[in-house]
């Protein structure tokens, strides 16, 4: 018996070694450092009730930073290490960077995340009236579950241009006070052949209409009169014509705010976690640097939702360009800066789910409360349209994250051939550079209500802050 137990023994050690920890994250972290999670997220949750778009983000992103002393860059002027700097891309997306003692010379350190998220878009014309009802016309953005989105209070986002350039910031359902909108759904009672559906055709994008309003104005009996209350409304709060709606970026979503889940609050439920869960603490890393050693670069983008495409997207030249004037400014060339630069992609990831098992591979899934979740690769149907982050990157950062005590798991999208997805991370590992994703789990992705972890969320801040003062 004594041999035995001595090999036994012999084994758990040998296991101890040799296997991968398969303990919860909160097992491993100390009580403070989960205190230090749970007060990170108080901001975090502020950001997202005032970043539920992308317009919204950057007019965050550029305040915080101003007060942590971020002045907009100036191609002509000369700068040294510690300046703080930032490009703001068209009020949709922005970067902000941070001089290093090195400035350019080798290479520099990107962290890029998205701001944009699932929605409906209010249409080039979209107020109607339908046998007494007034109605938004709606085409939605991203990739949605369409059933989702009926039946659940929305807020009108957004920004109208007039043609003498004024432009006015909307912002109306978010507040008790104020009125919000939504979707309707069918009764149960008649829905039988709704219900016989497939649940991707139950739902078309056409009936995505929103109800905006029911009576008349002044009680006349003129055609189009709860249409005519509506936009006698919008005239009288904004000045705006049915003709301005042609220049003008309006959203509806999610009305509700950033709340704590569970009796433990150890998660936030929220609308836009998809990708300003990782935008805030990137923004945050940032903010936080004082004088690196190459200079950091904080990208918040726009377009990832709908393939990154357009001018404000990470497939638009504007990173690149930034980063080659910094690099004129110190005497390189973009190839050359960008051959020794380094990137984490910050982009969320699914966490396991319990109840939808049958969807993940359970060796390779990210878990909540088990930190920031590195994917090697994304892509879909073996390997498709992703960057597959080499050996060698993948070994740097796993040094620099445990010698600095970070959290953090591994993972791939769900099984193989299930689905998948990608990021932002094959634009910039297109200008060869090194990148590999790294961000927080997810449950619910995409849609109206996500949940996160707070611990994760505080990781991945932390492997952001690292990664950019290393």
């Amino acid at each position: 018996m004594s041999n035995k137990k001595e090999e036994k023994s012999t084994a758990a050690k040998l296991k101890e070694k040799l296997f991968r920890k398969t303990v919860s994250g909160c097992c491993k972290v100390s009580e403070d450092e989960i205190a230090k999670a749970d007060h990170f997220c108080e901001d975090y949750k502020i950001f997202l009730n005032n970043a539920k778009t992308e317009r919204e983000a950057v007019a965050y992103a550029i305040s915080a930073a101003e007060k942590k002393g971020f002045c907009e860059y100036d191609r002509n002027k000369e700068y040294k290490a510690g300046d703080r700097i930032y490009v703001n891309n068209r009020n949709q997306a922005v970067m902000l960077a941070v001089i290093g003692k090195n400035g350019t010379h080798n290479g520099v350190r990107l962290g890029i995340a998205h701001i944009d998220s699932p929605r409906l878009d209010l249409k080039p014309n979209p107020l109607y009236q339908a046998n007494d009802l007034a109605l938004f016309k709606t085409h939605y953005y991203g990739g949605i579950k369409k059933y989702q989105w009926p039946t659940i209070p929305l807020a009108l986002h957004g920004v109208i241009a007039l043609k003498d350039g004024k432009c006015i910031n909307v912002n109306i359902g978010d507040n008790e006070d104020e009125p919000c909108f939504c979707v309707t759904d069918l009764l149960p009672h008649l829905a039988n052949e709704q219900m016989s559906k497939v649940m991707t055709k139950a739902f078309d994008g056409e009936q995505l209409n929103v109800l905006v309003g029911s009576r008349p104005f002044n009680k006349d009996e003129e055609s189009e009169n709860v249409k005519l209350n509506i936009m006698n409304i919008l005239y009288e709060k904004y000045g705006i014509t049915e003709d301005d709606f042609v220049s003008a970026d309006l959203s509806m979503v999610p009305a509700d705010k950033a709340r704590d889940l569970g009796l433990d609050r150890s998660m936030i439920a929220s609308y836009g976690h998809d990708d300003k869960v990782c935008a805030y603490p990137a923004l945050c890393a940032a903010t936080d640097t004082d004088i690196p050693e190459s200079t950091i670069i904080t990208v918040l983008t726009d377009r990832e939702e709908i393939g990154s495409d357009g001018n404000t997207g990470m497939r638009s030249t504007y990173m690149a360009d930034f980063i080659e004037d910094l690099a004129k400014a110190d005497g390189e060339e973009l190839r050359h800066v960008m051959a020794k630069s380094t990137c984490l992609s910050a982009d969320v990831s699914a966490a396991y789910d319990p109840t939808y098992s049958s969807a993940f591979e359970a060796n390779n899934s990210a878990y909540i409360n088990n930190g920031a979740v590195i994917s090697k690769y994304t892509g879909s149907g073996g390997k498709y349209s992703t960057s597959d982050a080499s050996a060698e990157y993948m070994a740097k950062i796993r040094r620099l994250l445990d010698d600095k005590n970070v959290l953090f798991q591994t993972c791939e999208l769900g099984k193989v051939d299930g689905g998948g997805g990608g990021t932002i991370a094959k634009f910039v590992a297109n200008l060869n550079a090194d990148v590999v994703d790294l961000g927080v789990p997810v449950l619910s992705m995409h849609a109206p209500v996500e949940v996160v972890s707070k611990l994760d969320v505080y990781m991945t801040y932390r492997a952001l802050y690292e990664f950019y003062n290393a």
